[in-house]
């Protein structure tokens, strides 16, 4: 992909042409759109980094 056409998975699916019918009922694009703002992409990238660093943690460090 070209650096201008890269999207992020919210990106794309808003991009969508009549996206809403995609929604389970009572979602809105409205309330997509404000917990896509709640924290920025790198956040978000890291918060999930450390969860699967904690699982694997988890997972080698449980007795056999």
């Amino acid at each position: 992909y070209r650096y201008e056409d890269m999207m992020t998975p919210y990106e794309k699916f808003v991009s969508l042409q009549d996206a809403q019918q995609y929604l389970k009922s009572g979602v809105t694009l409205k309330s997509l759109e404000a917990k896509a703002h709640v924290m920025t992409d790198n956040e978000a990238a890291r918060r999930l980094q450390n969860a699967r660093e904690n699982l694997l943690t988890v997972i080698y460090e449980r007795p056999a």
